[in-house]
């Protein structure tokens, strides 16, 4: 998940690819996309899977999540919002 600087706008999406996927959307690659229009570019949540498969069933069901319980997830891993992108290029 990515969300703006303020936590207040969430981005949600599945790739192969996280760190190139995050790197794209910090640099804004995709003019008038979802995430360059509101700056959603910190990582702030992450789940990784065996199959996309998987990840597209998540996906489904975190997006049909109220708020509260998506910030609930991010807290659990990530308590003080932090931009995680760092820890993934350490891969």
């Amino acid at each position: 998940m990515m969300a703006n600087e303020n936590n207040t706008v969430l981005y949600l999406g599945v790739t192969s690819d996280l760190a190139s996927r995050v790197y794209q959307h910090k640099i804004k690659e995709f003019p008038n996309s979802f995430t360059d229009k509101y700056n959603c570019n910190e990582l702030v949540y992450y789940e990784l899977f065996h199959s996309i498969e998987e990840a597209i069933d998540r996906e489904k069901k975190i997006k049909n999540w109220k708020r509260e319980w998506k910030n609930k997830l991010i807290g659990d891993m990530n308590p003080e919002w932090n931009d995680l992108s760092e820890e993934i290029n350490k891969w």
